[in-house]
């Protein structure tokens, strides 16, 4: 029997224990597969204008799956290589030699890596067409989707995976040689160190985390951010964040569990003795990788959250700075006769006179653009605005990117030409013109406006304003092929489509990176449970012989389980939700209801996790005492 043969009986036996880590890794080859797939694709090139940023966005995002997913695979070998050393010491132990030994394992390594990069790219391959569906439907195309196939995505898959798992199985090989016979067989019952909490590092560690919190949470204006620096503060909360997450997971979280265990009547009831008692250990053995999956958590819901929270938002955002259909300088009379005819009947089409005009402010100059009060209530008519009345010198501001943190103070504010001045009386968070034309609109009476306009410096603009609900894409490649390049056209359905493009491709990739990651987060501590598992068997099946049932014992199991997986998730979502809380903040832009339901996506995503490995951990305990117990 060669050593081939027994490393492929060797998988086949442990295939059970191997599935969800092939499982993970043949995921995250499809969605590389898939990013370099899409990446030479035909169909995005031949059909989506931004081909090429796409290509760009896909490299990046395949570099950055390969960096997570190579970690991954490092982590789970070294488990898998923790578990298998008594097994590698029995072989010695029989004489076995070193080397023959290091072969079996480099290629056990080698051929789970070839099975899951087989099955990865057939999966990928099947899965292609749907996958490219999704992102032109997220783009915003309704393009027909034939199966991709790229022969430059496959040598760069195998390429890439084959180096990953030959440096896997190499380490796998080097381990023989690393441990004496005895340290291979207490290999198992040896952790991470194991330290006592400590209530002074519990302190700190909540202290950080609520630093990182406070500094979030406060507006980049604030005097705090002034002092630290708006590079150096970001670096503050990250870095207090992270250190305060590990220090609640190695202190804070036993000292909670150390005080419920000196509740003597709450913990002598079903088994919960059992369950702090393994909870105080794992918890602070697993620090680190605890820590690690929870800014992971954190780090995934925060991304995805705020990419799909600019994706649910782009409509809005568009029309807010883009409230009119087509706003461009008027041309000739047979260009408009062309336009006329895309448009139609269009809600509104007229040209709209404003003027560019300059002001002094607190000694700086500044420019707005002026619009008539009887244009702008023709307007504001039309797009369902509050119409607006001024008198004398009286101005009206309109501004669409309105923040009051960084926007002038409009009320009150006196603005000053060589001759007047003007007093703006007040100010509307929006604007009736396209804001890339107009920028900064004030509305001022007829007869100021009529004065400024008879004045020889007057520097008119003539725009034509056309509003079309009805517009199409198709219609609005049309206006744009029609107009010369001075007409400097502000189109509402070519910024929208170019909005959903760039913001759709970031959802596609930022959903199926964190797909990724969430399953490899999961995978890990489904690993490291089942490793627990294992060390745990005798004790189980003592007190099965005690007369403890397996109901209880399930129960018991359930809750350390619990702990392992949603504490890291509630502080990764605790982190997420300040860290997009100060995002919305920023961008002025309500993001609640596409990060819950991200966020609830995600914890959906991660309990089948929990209930997996739940389930597996039970049938592994009830078969050692159907077997064992007596």
């Amino acid at each position: 029997m060669t050593l081939f043969s027994i490393a492929k009986k060797n998988v086949a036996r442990n295939f059970s224990q191997y599935f969800l880590y092939i499982a993970s890794m043949v995921f995250s080859i499809v969605i590389y597969f898939t990013f370099v797939t899409l990446k030479y694709s035909d169909t995005i090139e031949r059909e989506i204008e931004s081909s090429q940023k796409i290509g760009s966005l896909m490299s990046g995002a395949a570099f950055v799956l390969i960096f997570f997913v190579a970690i991954f695979i490092f982590y789970c070998n070294a488990f898998f290589m923790k578990k298998r050393k008594k097994e590698v010491a029995l072989y010695a132990l029989l004489g076995v030699r070193k080397r023959q030994i290091g072969f079996m394992l480099f290629f056990e390594n080698l051929l789970l890596g070839a099975v899951s990069l087989l099955a990865g790219i057939i999966i990928g391959f099947l899965a292609s067409k749907g996958l490219l569906s999704i992102l032109i439907r997220l783009m915003g195309y309704d393009v027909a989707t034939p199966f991709t196939f790229s022969w430059q995505a496959v040598m760069n898959t195998v390429i890439i995976f084959m180096i990953i798992f030959l440096v896997t199985s190499l380490q796998g090989y080097r381990v023989i040689y690393q441990f004496k016979l005895i340290d291979l067989f207490h290999a198992s019952a040896k952790g991470e160190a194991v330290t006592k909490p400590n209530p002074v590092i519990a302190a700190i560690g909540v202290f950080l985390v609520g630093l990182g919190y406070f500094l979030a949470l406060q507006d980049m204006t604030s005097k705090i951010w002034q002092v630290l620096g708006l590079l150096v503060t970001p670096m503050v909360i990250l870095f207090a964040t992270i250190i305060g997450t590990y220090l609640l997971f190695h202190s804070f979280t036993g000292t909670m569990l150390k005080w419920l265990k000196k509740s003597e009547k709450w913990l002598w009831r079903n088994l919960r003795v059992l369950t702090i008692s393994q909870l105080l250990h794992r918890v602070k053995a697993h620090a680190t990788t605890l820590t690690l999956i929870a800014i992971l958590s954190a780090t995934t819901i925060t991304a995805g959250g705020a990419v799909f929270g600019l994706y649910y938002n782009i409509s809005s955002t568009v029309k807010q700075m883009d409230p009119n259909t087509y706003m461009f300088v008027e041309q000739d009379e047979a260009t408009t006769k062309k336009i006329n005819r895309i448009v139609g009947d269009a809600d509104y089409n007229r040209v709209v006179e404003t003027i560019e005009q300059n002001f002094t402010y607190n000694g700086e100059k500044m420019a707005y653009t002026l619009l008539s009060e009887s244009e702008y209530n023709r307007l504001a008519n039309v797009q369902q605005r509050d119409e607006i009345h001024v008198k004398g010198h009286q101005f009206y501001a309109l501004d669409a990117a309105y923040d009051e943190r960084f926007s002038p103070s409009y009320t009150n504010m006196t603005l000053q030409t060589k001759q007047e001045d003007f007093k703006v009386i007040d100010y509307k968070p929006y604007n009736v013109l396209n804001s890339a034309l107009a920028y900064s609109t004030m509305v001022v009476s007829d007869d100021v406006y009529d004065t400024f306009a008879a004045k020889k410096t007057a520097k008119l603009q003539h725009f034509r304003v056309v509003i079309d609900p009805d517009a199409t894409k198709a219609d609005a490649k049309k206006v744009a092929t029609i107009l010369p390049e001075d007409a400097q056209l502000s189109s509402q359905p070519a910024d929208m489509q170019a909005n959903v493009e760039s913001m759709g491709v970031l959802l596609f990739i930022g959903s199926f990176l964190g797909l990724v990651f969430l399953a490899a987060t999961g995978s890990i501590i489904y690993f490291k449970m089942l490793t627990e598992a294992e060390e745990d068997k005798a004790k189980y099946v003592m007190l099965h012989k005690m007369g403890v049932s397996m109901k209880a014992m399930r129960r018991s199991i359930a809750g350390q389980n619990v702990v392992i997986f949603f504490v890291p998730l509630l502080i990764g979502i605790l982190h997420s939700a300040v860290a997009l809380k100060a995002f919305s903040s920023l961008l002025s832009m309500n993001l609640i209801i596409p990060v819950c339901m991200w966020m609830l996506a995600y914890t959906m995503i991660y309990a089948l996790f929990y209930v997996l490995t739940v389930w597996s951990y039970t049938k592994m305990i009830k078969q050692t005492i159907q077997t064992e117990g007596v």
